[in-house]
């Protein structure tokens, strides 16, 4: 009987607490505008016990940063972090309010200057049903028909190899996608650093690390987020492989035939992402600012 007691205690306990959850929680994709740029970034609160909010906050570039406090207040918030890669000692430091699914607020950089922020609840991308594959898409072929570089092209194709021989632009397929299989086969010269962005706003590493421990930032790992469960990287200037589905959320990597990540849920857009709609398809985007970088048998089997 005490036993039963002390089940439904702690069920009207928990129940309480779910009742005083703040409109702040959960996941956010934001858009913010600095100097004229649009940058997208993402937002994680959460619970931490009964009284502290913690989080996790993805900038326009860098990897997933803690948050060890977030203050709540008569629906107004207020966060910092320190720097990352940004120039300076100082914090960046956040200030907002929330209006049901829609947040906004002011991001104070590490140079003191101020910059807007929006942002909406992010999609949960289940899906409800298992995902029919259509016919496979070489993306590769004698050109860079069917690419585009967001900036200034380095980019050559040259017997089926697409390769960006010095630090540029990064590179994405004209076409969008939304579930799909994804093969890819890539070479990079010792001390070299690429990614894949999978709809352009997730992306799987690529960096020189044999003989490393596995790493959530380093190679196979979903950048900042999901840490492979061993490291398969061979040499570099040898051909390498990585296998990944992604359906909705969820992602598989398969690196140089071994499943390092096995249908694991992406919590949000990485840093460096095209863009943080993550409800809409997007394209394969290709790191090309970080050094020398080879791919080739890029075949994509989208979902129907």
């Amino acid at each position: 009987m005490k036993k039963i007691l002390m089940f439904i205690l702690a069920i009207y306990y928990a129940g309480g607490l779910l009742a005083q959850r703040k409109p702040i929680e959960g996941r956010w994709d934001l858009t913010l505008t600095k100097d004229s740029k649009v940058l997208p970034s993402w937002l994680e609160v959460r619970n931490s016990g009964v009284n502290t909010l913690v989080g996790r906050f993805v900038y326009a570039f860098g990897s997933a940063r803690p948050i060890s406090e977030v203050k709540w207040e008569d629906g107004a918030f207020s966060f910092s972090i320190p720097p990352q890669w940004e120039p300076g000692n100082k914090p960046l430091v956040f200030e907002g309010t929330v209006t049901g699914d829609q947040l906004t607020g002011t991001m104070t950089y590490t140079d003191g200057k101020t910059s807007p922020f929006v942002g909406q609840r992010a999609p949960n991308l289940q899906r409800n049903a298992p995902p029919v594959w259509g016919d496979p898409i070489a993306l590769i072929g004698t050109d860079l028909t069917g690419w585009k570089a967001d900036g200034k092209n380095q980019w050559v194709v040259e017997n089926g190899i697409l390769k960006s021989s010095t630090s540029g632009a990064n590179l994405l397929t004209e076409q969008k996608f939304t579930d799909f299989k994804l093969h890819v086969e890539f070479r990079y010269p010792k001390g070299s650093n690429s990614g894949v962005y999978l709809r352009g706003r997730y992306e799987v590493q690529i960096s020189d690390g044999q003989g490393t421990d596995p790493e959530v930032d380093q190679f196979s790992a979903v950048y900042g987020f999901l840490q492979p469960n061993q490291a398969v990287a061979k040499a570099a200037g040898e051909w390498q492989s990585y296998d990944i589905t992604l359906v909705g959320r969820r992602v598989t990597v398969v690196a140089n035939g071994i499943t390092v990540i096995c249908d694991q849920g992406i919590p949000g857009i990485t840093g460096g992402a095209l863009d943080s709609r993550e409800g809409e398809p997007g394209p394969i985007l290709l790191q090309g600012d970080h050094g020398p970088i080879e791919y080739r048998n890029m075949i994509i089997t989208p979902a129907k």
